[in-house]
């Protein structure tokens, strides 16, 4: 999955340091990611970015440390986004707007340009697929959280861990991760597969779904199979879970069982697609990144041994 990437590790403890000249920038403009245009997944250098101020005679924007990965140390900056609301709101706290609209032009010249987050699933290598969602993940947080919900001040960052606070009223805000369950609901050499609606995903997935205020995780998977189609369960088991920074969630996967009849009530809103599929027709899994496509070669790998 996204997350194997040994003998590389994610290091993701927060520490107050500043980028060197090989730390790679992880640069957002609304749902785009910049990169290199050398057929190989990676992202601009600090080294970079002081090369094309000191060019143009700007000031470097701020870089916020993220993680790293191997050797490989992850900051982030950002650009204005297309809307004059994003553009007022960047994260983090720009050098100022010329800095701002010359990197832009840098990220969109001959040697970096900007793709969509959903395109870079489909790049190599695994270990920056996951670096590049897991930063969308805290940029996103960092995006979505500049103003305190309790009191309407600007948030601060703290120089410790991973957090912003209040300086008016000392509220604390931290990451923000979404519990989701992913269900194979099997019927003996049958598991149900689905494709969702109004998704930019065409291609098959399981049941899934967000746990509630005050659900297991257990009962999210019952309530989320009879609603989107209709269908009781039982033998719910537990398989594994994934860090999915893609959307800022943390996939919970479940195998469970059909619990009478299999006739499909299908909920339209959330699926375009769902059909009990035999395991002899399962696809491979070309992209090996999600829990979803390993559960669907898990059952149907039981079968085969």
């Amino acid at each position: 999955m996204i997350q194997d990437i040994m003998p590389l590790r994610l290091r993701n403890e927060f520490e107050n340091r500043q980028p060197g000249k090989d730390s790679r920038m992880m640069i957002f403009r609304e749902n785009e990611i910049c990169i290199k245009k050398d057929g190989k997944l990676d992202f601009p250098l600090y080294g970079d970015l002081e090369d094309w101020c000191q060019r143009t005679g700007s000031g470097l924007p701020e870089a916020v440390y993220l993680f790293s990965v191997g050797g490989e140390s992850y900051f982030l900056t950002s650009l204005p986004g297309k809307s004059k609301k994003s553009q007022e709101r960047e994260v983090p706290r720009s050098a100022g707007r010329e800095t701002l609209e010359l990197l832009e032009e840098m990220c969109g010249g001959e040697e970096f340009a900007f793709v969509r987050m959903f395109e870079v699933r489909a790049m190599h290598p695994k270990e920056r697929v996951f670096a590049a969602a897991t930063a969308w993940h805290l940029y996103r947080w960092y995006r979505d959280h500049q103003y305190c919900g309790r009191c309407g001040g600007r948030l601060s960052h703290d120089r410790k861990m991973r957090m912003l606070s209040c300086p008016a009223c000392g509220n604390q805000v931290f990451p923000t991760v979404a519990p989701a369950v992913i269900v194979g609901v099997t019927d003996g050499e049958r598991i149900l597969m689905t494709k969702y609606a109004n998704r930019e995903y065409k291609r098959y997935a399981l049941i899934a779904g967000f746990t509630e205020i005050g659900e297991t995780a257990e009962e999210t998977v019952q309530r989320e199979v009879f609603e989107e189609v209709g269908l009781h369960v039982k033998n719910i088991r537990y398989y594994k879970s994934q860090p999915w920074g893609f959307d800022s969630n943390l996939l919970l996967g479940y195998f469970c069982e059909l619990d009478g009849t299999g006739e499909i009530a299908l909920d339209t809103g959330e699926l375009a697609v769902a059909e009990w599929v035999h395991y002899k027709d399962i696809p491979d899994d070309p992209e090996g990144l999600s829990l979803t496509r390993e559960m669907m070669t898990a059952f149907r790998d039981r079968f085969r041994e």
